[in-house]
């Protein structure tokens, strides 16, 4: 006990000294925000910051603005490999809405503290630089890139309006249809074949679906093509669609059965019709309660008060699903604003960079740097976590 105390205060230590330089990558990151896939700005200086600390840093990995950067033992003392995933995309219009620029100064504020015990611990930390949360995927094609096939815990925490420890996420299957008609003048339609008429019929069609779906299951679509002109009967026309569902294999069976509804209302109009898959498709999540378990712990460490359980109820999606199926994982939450505060808004991003947001970043950091240094001390802990992961996997994959 005495050991982990020592090592506790250190940590306590070392984020209080490099609180102001992390914030202020928070804040230069909220001030340069950029969509997935063009933070280039966000790669430079967060790989700068770890580089000079002493990581080693491989850039542009797997996608251009993606990185991995490696704090080993300088005597090589063998030990497990810790990642902390680091997300820094915007969304568009909006700015750091959902938090992301405070996501990496969680990680790296938390690295900071912990690579000075990696010597006496023995193993490997990492910095994963994990881009497009919002819009491509990026842990997606890392994870299936292998990036995470050696590590032993994945840990992140993401600002929110409240504390919490992590919750299951949907399985998202996109689908894009396109309809291909035939382009005539609006005074003579039996010349042509309107795509649109396709699309509104497949609309509707798919809305009749909804009362088929099983629990936890939605369609979201929009019409994203439907014509230039009132007087002119539209050749072309698309529809965009997320399917939604507790596991990939439901969420596949719906997009399923919509392909066949759209086929059906393209045969009806005389015209043709193609589906694609046009984002990149997320996976479910598969929890983590040892890790949550000893999260809380950490959390309550720090002071952290109103702390949620774990949420079985199905919510969103995120690429977290594709790294949880690869390696124990987590994903935590922490209070920077009010509940009435709406994500992926204004004022979510301006809560980043506020008081409360300097300080969640402390609390956040300090928490992920001490289950961190738990999981690369603790072999037991570690093989709890590892061993709640197997069943899992086993379950999911019946």
């Amino acid at each position: 006990m005495k050991d982990l105390d020592k090592a506790y205060n250190r940590i306590n230590k070392t984020t209080e000294e490099h609180l102001n330089q992390v914030f202020s990558l928070v804040q230069d990151l909220y001030n340069h925000p950029e969509v997935g896939g063009q933070e280039f700005h966000a790669h430079q200086i967060l790989t700068d910051y770890l580089e000079n600390l002493g990581f080693s840093i491989e850039r542009k990995l797997v996608m251009d603005t993606a990185f991995r950067a490696v704090y080993q033992s300088s005597v090589s003392k063998p030990g497990p490999t810790i990642a902390l995933m680091a997300e820094y995309d915007a969304l568009p219009g909006i700015g750091h809405g959902c938090g992301h620029n405070l996501i990496q100064g969680f990680s790296l504020l938390a690295a900071t503290a912990l690579k000075d015990w990696i010597d006496e611990t023995g193993g490997t930390l990492q910095v994963l630089g994990t881009p497009a949360e919002e819009n491509f995927g990026g842990k997606v094609h890392m994870a299936e890139a292998g990036l995470f096939d050696s590590v032993d815990a994945a840990l992140m925490i993401h600002p929110s309006t409240k504390n919490g420890l992590g919750a299951l996420s949907s399985a998202l299957y996109p689908l894009k249809f396109e309809f291909f008609g035939k382009t005539a003048h609006g005074c003579k339609p039996q010349e042509g074949a309107s795509a649109l008429d396709a699309a509104v019929m497949t609309y509707t069609a798919i809305q009749f679906q909804r009362q088929f779906m099983g629990k936890d299951c939605f369609i979201h679509g929009i019409i994203k093509n439907g014509g230039e002109a009132a007087n002119v009967i539209p050749g072309y026309a698309s529809l965009e669609y997320y399917f939604r569902a507790p596991t990939m294999k439901e969420a596949k069976k719906m997009a399923q059965n919509a392909t066949k509804r759209a086929q059906a209302m393209a045969d009806a109009t005389g015209c043709k019709m193609e589906s694609s898959v046009y984002e990149c498709p997320y996976g479910d999540t598969l929890p983590s309660i040892s890790l949550a378990e000893l999260m809380h712990e950490a959390m309550t460490a720090e002071g952290i008060e109103d702390i949620e359980d774990f949420d079985w109820t199905v919510g969103g999606s995120t690429d977290v699903g594709a790294v949880s199926y690869k390696c124990p994982t987590l994903q935590a939450n922490l209070k920077i604003a009010e509940p009435d505060v709406l994500g992926h808004s204004v004022e979510m991003a301006q809560a980043t960079v506020s008081d409360v947001g300097k300080k969640a970043l402390l609390d956040g950091a300090r928490a992920l740097a001490k289950l961190s240094y738990r999981l690369l001390t603790d072999p037991e802990a570690l093989e709890t976590c590892r061993s709640e992961q197997e069943e899992r996997l086993e379950k999911a994959n019946r």
